[in-house]
């Protein structure tokens, strides 16, 4: 492989080490160098699959120096393999900048499909797949949170983010409020592993039954929720559900609909609807 001048991007099992694919393995065993997230984390997975090659970090905080220095490797004819700690890299982890610097100077970046955790998540949900929209992680602040959830409520696309578990129970609180309490979620948690977990519910069941249940708040999580109704994205967009939140916090629904009706050109009906929902 050595003259072959290729950035191989190589998916990795997101929990059970039979789902790692043969040519991943092949890949892995053969490449000069693996460039790893983790380089500690990656051990086990290594040792599982007697992978002896050399091991180096890159990760979100590397700097250009540590990018531009296995670019100089690849362009003297090495081959690296990139990983995540687990999943398929670039799928919020790192590596976005060492593909976009590689394939600019010509080196060859090969993809070696595997395991994902949002695309299994979404395999067994049971919501629409058709279209849907990868959000990844959220903001931590509860402030910059909720107006990322507000910028979605109106879309139409089955949403799909990832989630930390000391959080996860107020960004569904969170989701509850801004999409409504009815809206259709799904949580998957531990996938691929022993207590690999699905529960499907309308936002407020689904938030109140986490918050039941501490052991719904550990581990690897996504969390899924249908899109909004064709109807109501297409009649209540984004910039109306704004006007109508800030007029609702001081009038009634009926009230705060003719007055921003006026405003978006919305018509009055469609917000009045919006309105209610949000306050059941």
């Amino acid at each position: 492989m050595g003259s072959d001048q290729v950035l191989y991007v190589v998916a990795t099992p997101i929990g059970n080490l039979a789902d790692m694919v043969p040519r991943a393995i092949e890949v892995l065993q053969s490449a000069d160098l693996v460039a790893a997230e983790d380089t500690r984390h990656s051990q086990r997975l290594f040792s599982h699959f007697s992978i002896t090659t050399p091991l180096v970090a890159y990760h979100d905080h590397s700097d250009d120096k540590r990018t531009g220095e296995l670019l100089a490797q690849l362009e003297g004819g090495r081959t690296i393999a990139l990983i995540s700690d687990a999943g398929t890299p670039l799928i919020s982890d790192p590596g976005y900048r060492l593909v976009r610097e590689a394939r600019s100077r010509g080196i060859k970046v090969v993809p070696i499909p595997g395991a994902c955790a949002f695309v299994a998540a979404l395999s067994a949900a049971g919501l629409p797949s058709d279209r849907f929209s990868f959000e990844g992680f959220l903001p931590a602040k509860p402030g910059a949170r909720a107006n990322a959830l507000q910028a979605l409520a109106a879309d139409p696309r089955t949403l799909v983010f990832y989630e930390a578990p000391h959080r996860v129970a107020d960004t569904l609180d969170a989701m509850t409020e801004i999409f409504g309490a009815e809206r259709e979620a799904v949580i998957a948690r531990e996938l691929t592993k022993a207590f690999e977990t699905f529960h499907l519910a309308p936002l407020q069941e689904l938030a109140a039954w986490v918050r039941a249940d501490s052991n719904q708040q550990r581990g690897e999580i996504v969390l899924m929720v249908r899109g909004a109704d064709v109807s109501q994205a297409g009649e209540v967009d984004a910039e109306a559900q704004r006007v109508m939140k800030l007029l609702m916090s001081e009038l009634p629904p009926k009230r705060a609909a003719a007055l921003a009706a006026e405003i978006t050109g919305v018509k009055k009906k469609a917000l009045y609807n919006w309105g209610l929902e949000q306050k059941s």
